[in-house]
């Protein structure tokens, strides 16, 4: 048996409503975050800028141009008439040195050491090597300055110049490096502003895109809610058409909110009050037959007993001689029992005995109902086939009524076939509390206008017949609080389907249909 089907959970309208300015409300802090994160990040960066690249750079060049001055007097320490004055200035260059070199570490460390980037940070490390390395290289320019002055103090000429050229030459060397250490970091430096105006321009460009977003989210977020409660008309329209009368089927849009379940329970609430018609106008229809025929059987069934009495009496006089006037009785007797079944047909539509309901083996009534017309349909060349699913197939039912609606199915499902074939009668248990028990011929099937007149009385597809058999047979379903349909069998053929309360007690069986064998006419 087929799992029963996933229930859909409902969205309801206020959620759906609450959704959709939900997503309004989330693309629009989206934006507002988003733009606020731009500020604080151009903040960020402009602080940096003000605090740490901007005295970097400052501090550098100070560096370069004190070192270009202190080389400058190198080259002319060894020619001033008073090097007394030059002394003093040298040991003032060379005490002010470490404050400089110290600016330019704190500017590096202020700018590169604490960015949150490890590159930027790597970079900033390396700066500071090479910075710490000049500053150790330039660290000999005191113990030779003291050198230098002590040769110009004894009148060296010759040591002079040569600890002044190897001063100069080194202190040109640190100018060298300070100088790629200066532009290095001006380069960063422009890198840093071109990404930072990279990075303005594009959370300019995504600020727009994500205002436009919001407002395009907006205006579909209203259309959705204007879409969302449009039914409502429909529903109300509806209402309108049938308070006006109109109780013909509508489709209905499927929906899981409130109003698709308002449609859907409006609309089966409209047909259940046509099917109350159609039932009403059908029981008011067999009412007014049954009482006609009432009325007409209890005024033949007299004269119908009165003339097979007289038969039988005619019979007896008869003999065995005139073989004609026994034929011609025999005729009259069979027309006359005919009429008495009929009779017999009528007064059912018209006295329907009350339900006797108790506990039965559905199972076992249709199998009786089959072993009661195996010779019937022997007689026609009819094979049935009974196919019982595993599991109880117990109900609370009037088993006389029941089988008679059973024989009634097989023998219109005989009729179907007047040159032999199969009945197969199928029954099984279903997860929703019901019993399904299925009558299948391999006839050549009905039209679907056919179908939908199949239970009206006396209605037939046949040329003989009251019409009804299937008339009687709705009749006691229904009146066991089941249905009945006639449905196109595949593979050709017709099906009729009935279902019957299952017992409470009884537990669902696996729904597959199990062959309990055929039932055909040798016995």
């Amino acid at each position: 048996m087929a799992d029963a089907p996933s229930v859909r959970p409902k969205r309801t309208v206020a959620s759906r409503v609450l959704l959709s300015y939900t997503v309004v409300t989330v693309v629009f802090a989206i934006s507002v975050g988003w733009s606020v994160v731009a500020l604080r990040n151009a903040s960020r960066e402009a602080d940096l800028m003000r605090s740490g690249y901007l005295p970097l750079a400052l501090a550098l060049r100070n560096l370069v141009a004190n070192q270009d001055t202190w080389n400058t007097q190198l080259n002319h320490v060894t020619r001033v008439p008073n090097p007394v004055d030059k002394r003093v200035w040298f040991e003032l260059a060379l005490r002010f040195r470490p404050q400089m070199f110290g600016e330019v570490r704190a500017a590096i460390s202020g700018a590169f050491i604490t960015s949150r980037d490890p590159n930027v940070e790597g970079i900033g490390r390396e700066l500071l090597a090479q910075t710490s390395g000049i500053e150790q290289r330039l660290s000999g320019d005191r113990a030779q300055l003291t050198e230098l002055f002590g040769a110009i103090d004894q009148a060296d000429g010759s040591q002079a110049e040569r600890v002044s050229a190897e001063m100069v030459t080194r202190g040109s060397q640190a100018k060298e490096r300070l100088s790629a250490l200066e532009r290095r970091v001006q380069r960063n430096v422009d890198v840093l502003l071109d990404a930072a105006r990279a990075r303005e321009r594009r959370a300019i460009q995504l600020l727009i895109g994500l205002s436009v977003f919001a407002a395009m989210v907006g205006v579909m977020m209203a259309l959705y809610a204007q879409r969302l409660l449009r039914p409502l008309a429909a529903v109300t329209a509806r209402a309108k058409a049938v308070a006006r009368g109109d109780l013909t089927p509508r489709p209905v849009v499927a929906s899981s909110d409130e109003i698709g379940e308002l449609a859907t329970t409006f609309e089966g609430m409209v047909s259940a009050i046509a099917r109350a018609n159609e039932q009403l106008l059908a029981t008011e229809r067999l009412a007014t037959i049954g009482k006609m025929a009432a009325h007409v059987t209890h005024e033949i069934r007299n004269p119908l007993s009165s003339i097979g009495l007289n038969l039988e009496l005619l019979e007896d006089d008869l003999g065995a001689g005139d073989g004609e006037a026994r034929a011609l009785v025999r005729a009259i007797k069979a027309e006359v029992e005919r009429l008495n079944a009929l009779s017999e047909q009528y007064l059912s539509v018209a006295k329907r005995q009350p339900l006797r309901l108790e506990e039965e083996d559905v199972g076992e009534i249709i199998r009786e109902a089959c072993d009661f017309m195996r010779r019937e349909l022997s007689r026609h060349g009819v094979e049935a086939r009974l196919e019982f699913a595993e599991g109880s197939l117990t109900a609370r039912v009037d088993e006389a009524q029941v089988k008679q609606a059973i024989i009634n199915l097989m023998r219109n499902a005989r009729e179907a076939m007047p040159s032999g074939g199969t009945i197969t009668v199928g029954v099984r248990a279903s997860r929703d509390g019901l019993l399904e028990i299925t009558v299948d011929d391999t006839g050549s099937g009905l039209d679907e206008g056919a179908r939908e007149r199949l239970f009206e009385p006396f209605f037939t597809t046949k040329g003989h017949g009251t019409g009804l058999g299937l008339a009687i047979t709705r009749q006691i379903v229904e009146a066991h609080g089941g249905s009945i349909a006639c449905e196109s069998r595949p593979g050709g053929g017709t099906r009729f389907r009935l279902t019957l309360a299952r017992s409470p007690s009884a537990e669902p069986g696996p729904g597959e249909p199990v062959n309990s064998g055929a039932l055909s006419g040798s016995g």
